[in-house]
């Protein structure tokens, strides 16, 4: 087997190719949506580097493989290309992250005002996890409108409770590193 090139050239020009060959600007609403994709993966992958809670450390390993599986749908170009099965969201990953969120929910005060972002390294990295993944929402959505194109539920629904997951996390994670949570002074002037 031949060892692939690291560069080829071929995106000098400003633009890049999506699953199956289709060539677009790089400035493309769809590049925004899954280099966003790709960018809170690689906050993920700073995050477990930082987590001792091996169950949490191991569903977010998880959540980056389907991440790369919502980058590769956002790249296919589904009026071009048709969709690989490795590219899908399912219900039960969605599921997944449900019980996730009412397990770690189940185990912490109830939350009566606004937190604020920070607490433990962990906690604050964790949050700018949950602020990229809402950003990568927006991009998703705004592809859809855009382009015209339907987004499967699913993945619109993962990326939802993932940003959701993440922000419960936050808070289990000052709570296991022993952190007050920070909230918000609404008396701040």
């Amino acid at each position: 087997m031949k060892k692939s090139l690291i560069y080829t050239r071929t995106g000098d020009k400003g633009t890049t190719s999506l699953v199956g060959g289709v060539r677009v600007s790089k400035t493309h609403i769809r590049l925004e949506a899954y280099g966003t994709i790709d960018e809170l993966s690689a906050h993920l992958g700073m995050l477990i580097t930082m987590m001792d809670d091996e169950e949490n450390r191991t569903l977010l390993q998880y959540i980056q493989h389907k991440l790369f599986s919502v980058g590769a749908y956002l790249a296919t170009d589904q009026s071009q290309t048709e969709l690989r099965i490795e590219s899908r969201i399912s219900e039960e990953t969605v599921r997944k992250l449900e019980v996730a969120i009412d397990k770690i929910d189940a185990s912490l005060p109830k939350l009566t005002e606004f937190v604020l972002p920070g607490g433990s390294k962990e906690a604050s990295v964790c949050h700018v996890c949950r602020t990229v993944c809402r950003r990568a929402e927006r991009r998703i959505l705004a592809l859809e409108a855009e382009e015209g194109c339907v987004i499967d539920a699913e993945v619109k629904q993962f990326v939802n409770r993932l940003s959701d997951y993440l922000f419960i996390l936050s808070r289990k994670l000052n709570q296991l590193t022993h952190h007050d949570e920070i909230y918000w002074d609404k008396t701040c002037i």
